[in-house]
């Protein structure tokens, strides 16, 4: 049965009442799906019961692409030298038109017995209890003052019918509902090492990049030397987590401190390590309390007289009494992706990351994925898995198998 479904999504055959007639009359699918010419073919209604209790229950998915992410290791085909993370989105199977703000939602009793609703409830009564345990263990910051907390906001529309999905405009498409496919590849011969569904918000994203790898270096001992992503994953945070991993990030760096009406930037003015100070042009050092705001940056501020008195202060601080620079808790690792952007290296990673986009482009090219049929994340999984087993076997079909010397010399 996991066989024709490999057929379905291989072939773009979304329709599972279809595949199952083109297995029945197609002798190489017959073939591939080890069924004998007078063998019965499962019927199309047997696949969703076995994905929601069986498949799903096992993670027999997950399993298979693990098993051929090790074959494609042990054929050579993965070097593990460099890797590319990127996200794609993919339509949820939700009209645009019926979203609702969160708010005018009342679950009915109908509603609730859906997977999807019921999925969707279920993940926000265990964040819920999440926070409530984090706050009963919070302790606060060094100064006994509490520690921000990454609440996030509440989307503006819910889709009824696949709550999980996420209301998004990305991509210059039309606004839909839709989740994220995050792969992970490595570069060499663009095999997808990992892959998760989000929802289609880039901040769930960047932290599935986190989660993959993470259980890359766990599941198959993969550490890259380097990883290659856009500027969405350019953010201190990522960069920090990245750099600590001992992996050179190749990341254009989120950096919004540039300045367009002719002032000064941050980048004009020097940071002393060692004092923790930053330099003006004027030779004037700007201090801090280090205290760490609720954006995860220490402000740096100079002294009001020295801007009153200073002949530069039209071209840096025109408006303020004083200059003020912001400084993320993560800029090493921020100024580090920054030295890397200046190599011939980064010039070409930036080349390869383009492989991981390909994936994006095959697989909706190819493959006619640019629609899920399944709803909640979990059913987003389900397909993601699939179309990710696909492509790597694909790619082991193209790489690995040659034809006969014989006919290789005609």
């Amino acid at each position: 049965m996991i066989r024709m479904l490999l057929v379905g999504y291989c072939y773009g055959i979304r329709s599972e009442r279809r595949l199952c007639e083109e297995v029945k009359l197609h002798l190489a699918y017959r073939w591939f799906c080890k069924l004998d010419l007078d063998d019965k073919v499962p019927h199309h209604s047997t696949f969703s019961v076995n994905r929601l209790d069986r498949f799903r229950e096992s993670d027999i998915l997950r399993y298979i692409f693990g098993r051929v992410v090790a074959a494609c290791m042990a054929a050579g085909l993965v070097k593990g030298e460099g890797f590319a993370v990127d996200a794609s989105v993919i339509e949820a199977n939700a009209s645009r038109y019926h979203g609702k703000a969160p708010d005018e939602l009342d679950w009915t009793d109908a509603q609730r017995q859906r997977r999807a609703v019921a999925e969707y409830l279920t993940a926000l009564d265990t964040e819920a209890r999440a926070e409530a345990e984090r706050d009963g263990n919070a302790s606060g910051g060094s100064d006994g003052t509490p520690e921000p907390k990454p609440d996030r906001k509440q989307p503006k529309v819910i889709s009824p019918s696949d709550p999980q999905s996420a209301w998004t405009a990305k991509a210059n498409k039309r606004v839909q509902f839709g989740y994220g496919l995050n792969y992970l590849v490595d570069v060499e011969h663009a095999v997808i090492v990992d892959v998760e569904a989000t929802p289609a918000r880039t901040s769930d994203e960047v932290a599935a990049g986190k989660t993959m790898m993470a259980r890359t270096e766990r599941q198959f001992d993969l550490k890259p030397k380097w990883l290659a992503a856009d500027t969405a994953y350019g953010t201190g945070k990522f960069l920090a987590f990245v750099a600590a991993a001992g992996i050179t990030p190749h990341i254009p760096v989120w950096d919004k401190s540039e300045r367009q009406d002719g002032t000064f930037s941050r980048s004009d003015f020097v940071f002393d390590k060692k004092r923790n100070v930053y330099i003006c042009p004027a030779g004037k050092t700007l201090t801090t309390s280090g205290h760490v705001s609720t954006d995860h940056a220490i402000r740096y501020f100079a002294s009001v007289p020295n801007c009153r008195a200073c002949a530069l202060k039209p071209k840096c601080c025109p408006n303020m009494p004083a200059r003020r620079i912001v400084r993320d808790i993560n800029e090493d690792a921020r100024d580090l992706a920054r030295r890397k952007m200046k190599t011939k290296a980064f010039l070409k990673s930036r080349d390869q990351r383009k492989r991981v986009e390909m994936r994006f482009a095959h697989l909706k090219t190819h493959h006619h994925f640019e629609r899920l049929r399944l709803r909640g994340l979990s059913g987003a999984r389900d397909e993601f898995h699939l179309a990710a087993i696909v492509q790597n076997l694909k790619t082991m079909a193209l790489r690995l198998l040659r034809p006969p010397p014989e006919l290789a010399r005609v």
